[in-house]
């Protein structure tokens, strides 16, 4: 089969491996669609990050080469023995995180923070840039009717998204601004929505992304090369926001988004960073602000997909772009490094 793997920054080929052999446990899944996420763009230019190298994945047991993507949904095309929870033909989504299962917090069911966190498609085992790929039952989560598959492919950052905003102080009512409209962004802004902030603002440089914001809820949307944000976010709240979400990875960018936040304010780093970022700590101090940071999502992937039944995280106003497989990189990859008009481009694993 075909499948898109990772050896080294730069370095992803698409090539032909071995398909998965079913075994006991076991789901094998068809793949329909994958996203390529911002994790993935980040071990494509500067990784490795969460890819494996020197030594295989505690969980996976592998490592580079790897099968990347962790976005995604497909047809279940053979079960393994005692698996109850889908059957084949089922459309699924993939929870890709892999867990320990043995250390403190995998023990209190925060499997998100294991000591040995990785993710199918980014630590190896498999994953969504390939015809097929195997994950363990547990991973699987059956698509409710009416779902696509291409809306299931949004289904895990709209998660990452869900979860950022449910860990938050944020009340229904309360003022929230989001530093980056990238798609984890984006889609933050509609969870805000969802969890019924009065007042969501966004920082992008971006004039498509920008207006995309706006189209997905944001009051207004700030240019920090216009204006600066601090200044205008206080403005418009009347002191600053009660939450803000920093969603770049960019280390300027965090102070800002401190600042920008009111007294006894939070800040919720959602990103995956490259590089170190320096902050004074006064800035938090003398305004007893929180700082907190959150890793992917645990135990909310149904809720996701029932908020999807109503009509957020839509597929259609967040896909700029469909591809094939075999163009991962030149038409993928590199394109979301040239182009920042683009917010989510899908890969089709299939050949039509």
């Amino acid at each position: 089969m075909k499948a898109a793997r990772w050896y080294e920054a730069k370095d992803i080929r698409v090539e032909t491996i071995d398909e998965p052999v079913i075994a006991p446990g076991k789901v094998k899944i068809k793949v329909e669609w994958t996203g390529i996420c911002g994790s993935d763009l980040h071990e494509y230019a500067a990784g490795p990050i969460f890819v494996p190298v020197d030594e295989p994945h505690y969980v996976s047991k592998d490592k580079a080469p790897i099968v990347m993507g962790h976005e995604f949904s497909g047809q279940v095309a053979e079960v393994g023995e005692g698996v109850t929870k889908v059957q084949v033909g089922d459309p699924v989504v993939v929870e890709p995180i892999l867990s320990c299962g043995e250390c403190p917090a995998c023990k209190k069911g925060k499997y998100n923070l294991c000591e040995h966190l990785g993710f199918h498609g980014l630590s190896g085992g498999g994953g969504g840039f390939a015809e097929y790929t195997m994950v363990d039952e547990h991973m699987v989560h059956k698509m409710p009717e009416g779902l696509s598959y291409e809306q299931g492919a949004l289904v895990e950052p709209a998660a990452v998204a869900l979860h950022a905003v449910r860990l938050s102080k944020l009340k229904a009512g309360d003022k929230a601004a989001v530093f980056g409209a990238g798609p984890i962004g984006l889609l933050v802004i509609e969870a805000l929505r969802a969890a019924g902030a009065s007042e969501i603002y966004a920082v992008e440089l971006s004039a498509e992304r920008a207006a995309k914001a706006k189209e997905l809820g944001a009051r207004e949307v700030i240019n920090p090369k216009e204006e600066n944000v601090v200044e205008r976010l206080r403005e418009l709240t009347d002191g600053g926001v009660d939450v803000a979400f920093e969603v770049t990875g960019v280390p300027a960018v965090l102070q800002q988004t401190i600042d920008s936040t009111s007294f006894e304010g939070e800040t919720v780093i959602v990103s995956i960073w490259e590089s170190e970022a320096s902050i004074q700590p006064n800035n938090i101090v003398l305004q007893e602000r929180t700082v907190k940071g959150i890793i992917a999502y645990r135990d909310i992937f149904p809720a996701v997909m029932e908020l999807m039944q109503q009509g957020y995280f839509k597929a259609d106003k967040l896909v700029t772009k469909r591809i094939a497989l075999d163009d991962v990189v030149t038409e993928g990859f590199e394109a979301l490094m040239k182009e920042k008009n683009q917010v989510k481009i899908l890969v089709k694993s299939q050949s039509e």
